[in-house]
């Protein structure tokens, strides 16, 4: 059997109590198919780069599947049904992962960290790429603003063909 990962998107005004009834159900599709459902996550409420299907937010749930095609297909396509489900991508893998994804690895690292912003970095290393230190430049070289040393400008052609 073959090796998936799957991660589907469900509409922000559904609670979390919903979205783990939806992974039951599609757990239930893959079983019911002669497949396997190992690790789950829930990532949780997150924003969404742009709106789909009128949500700003949207709950992330990886699961990891072993199954054959036809099960994956049996869920894709109840998942697609469902207006419940936004988004959903599969991806077939050689080995799952093991632990915590990276998600959670983030997670996790800001929980550490305690919280989101970095404004009271104090010393816990670099500072932002923004506040880097670019060091001298050196002189500017050709297309410089002041003017420097361009060369002749060519005249512009006007809308008869010749020369202003």
């Amino acid at each position: 059997m073959a090796l998936y990962e799957h991660v589907f998107l469900a509409r922000q005004d559904l609670s979390q109590q919903q979205v783990d009834a939806l992974v039951e159900q599609y757990k239930g599709v893959i079983t019911a198919n002669g497949g396997s459902v190992g690790r789950i996550e829930n990532w949780g409420l997150k924003s969404l780069t742009y709106r789909v299907k009128k949500n700003r937010k949207a709950y992330y749930t990886l699961m990891d599947i072993t199954c054959p095609p036809a099960a994956l297909n049996e869920m894709e396509r109840q998942m697609g049904l469902s207006e419940d489900v936004l988004r959903f991508l599969t991806v077939k893998v050689e080995a799952h992962e093991e632990g915590a994804s990276a998600m959670m690895q983030k997670r996790e690292e800001r929980s550490e960290r305690g919280g989101f912003g970095d404004r009271d970095r104090g010393d816990r290393g670099p500072r932002s790429f923004g506040d880097r230190d670019r060091g001298d430049r050196g002189p500017r070289s050709f297309g410089d603003r002041d003017g420097g040393d361009r060369g002749p400008r060519r005249p512009r052609e006007s809308s008869e063909g010749g020369a202003e």
